[in-house]
C-alpha cells in the first residue's frame, strides 16, 4: 500500500474532530488539541489502517487562557463525518472512483468504526501516560509470541489470549516489516493547542505553562443535536436549509413524527429507504449497519462528489 496516505488520514480524523469540537464550543475561534499516532496493524499484523487519538474533551480560546469543556461525542455521527472525509480524500488522489463508492455505500456495514474511550482527569496523571503510551505501542506483543525452533516458525496469540495462528518464520518476518515506516515517515502528529507553532507562540509569550480555566459545557445537549443541519453544512460544503432550486432558505412549516405517515410522503416519490439487495456475504466488514439508498451516489455541483443522505432518526432524540 501507499503509506504516504496514512498523513491524509491522520488529517481526515483531525479535521472530522474539529468540526465536531469547535461546533459544540459557543466561544470565538475556539482551538482544540489533538495528538494523532497512526497505526497499520491488526491483530495478527494485517493490514488496517487506523488512528489512535489523545485529545481534549472541549476547545481553548481567550489566547489559550480558558477552556470549555465540549458535550459528549456522538460517535454514530462522527464515523459518518469521517467515512466522508475519507471517501472525499481518496477520490481526489484518484484511489477510488465514484462507482466504488456507490458500491461501498449499498453495504450492511460501513467499513468504519470510531471508538471514544473515557474522560481522564487532568490530575490523573497516570492514566494519562498509559493513554499515551498505549497510542503509540508496538505493533505486536513479545509476550503474545512463541518461536519454535525445529519447525522455523512463529506462533502468535490473539488478544482475546483463545486463538492462536502459526507463521512460518519468513512469513512473520515479512509481516512485521510491512509496518516499520519508511525513513523520516512522522507517524505522531500534534494538531490545534498542541501544534508546534502554537506551542511556540505560548513559549515565546512565556504562557505555556499557564493552566487554563476549565468551563463545563455551555451548549444543551438536546440543542445541540437539533443543530445538526450547521454541522452538515461545515462537513459537506452544502446548506441543508436552502433550496437547492431557488437558493432561497427554507422555513419549517410542520413538524411530522408519525413514522407511517412519513413514510406514506416518502414512498410516493419513491424516496423511501427500502433493502434492495440480499445481505452481503461474511466477507464485508463487520462494523454496524446502513439502509441502503435507492440512488446512494448523487453529484453536487459544489462537492468533489455528493455523499447520500444519512437516516439520523435513529441517532437524534427529538
Amino acid at each position: 500500500g501507499n503509506r504516504k496516505l496514512l498523513a491524509d488520514l491522520s488529517r481526515c480524523a483531525r479535521e472530522s474532530l474539529e468540526v465536531f469540537l469547535q461546533h459544540s464550543v459557543p466561544e470565538n475561534d475556539p482551538i482544540p488539541g489533538a495528538v494523532i499516532a497512526m497505526q497499520t496493524f491488526g491483530d495478527f499484523l494485517g493490514i488496517n489502517p487506523h488512528g489512535h487519538i489523545l485529545m481534549t474533551d472541549g476547545c481553548f480560546y481567550g489566547d489559550g487562557g480558558m477552556f470549555r469543556v465540549a458535550p459528549p461525542l456522538e460517535l454514530k455521527k462522527l464515523e459518518a463525518i469521517f467515512r466522508h472525509n475519507v471517501f472525499k480524500m481518496l477520490l481526489a488522489k484518484g484511489k477510488i472512483t465514484k462507482d466504488l463508492i456507490a458500491m461501498l455505500f449499498n453495504w450492511r456495514h460501513s467499513g468504519f468504526h470510531v471508538f471514544c474511550g473515557n474522560r481522564i482527569s487532568p490530575s490523573d496523571e497516570t492514566a494519562m501516560e498509559n493513554l499515551a503510551r498505549y497510542i503509540i505501542r508496538a505493533s505486536f506483543s513479545q509476550e503474545r509470541m512463541k518461536y519454535l525452533d525445529p519447525e522455523g516458525s512463529v506462533v502468535y496469540t490473539a488478544k482475546d489470549r483463545k486463538t492462536n495462528k502459526v507463521f512460518p518464520a519468513l512469513e512473520w518476518l515479512a509481516a512485521m516489516g510491512s509496518h516499520i515506516p519508511n525513513r523520516g515517515e512522522q507517524m505522531v502528529r500534534y494538531y490545534g493547542y498542541y501544534s508546534n507553532v502554537a506551542r511556540g507562540k505560548r513559549k515565546k509569550e512565556c504562557s505555556d505553562d499557564a493552566i487554563p480555566c476549565i468551563l463545563e459545557p455551555q451548549v444543551d445537549v438536546k440543542a445541540f443535536r437539533k443543530s445538526w443541519a450547521r454541522l452538515i453544512q461545515k462537513i459537506y460544503e452544502v446548506d441543508p436549509l436552502i433550496c437547492p432550486k431557488c437558493k432561497g432558505t427554507l422555513r419549517i412549516i410542520s413538524a411530522i413524527d408519525d413514522r407511517q405517515v412519513i413514510r406514506a410522503i416518502l414512498e410516493h416519490p419513491g424516496l423511501w429507504r427500502v433493502r434492495s439487495r440480499p445481505p452481503p456475504k461474511i466477507h464485508d466488514p463487520p462494523i454496524r449497519e446502513y439502509a441502503a439508498a435507492d440512488h446512494p451516489l448523487q453529484t453536487h455541483a459544489d462537492t468533489i462528489y455528493g455523499d447520500p443522505e444519512y437516516t439520523w432518526d435513529e441517532y437524534i432524540q427529538s
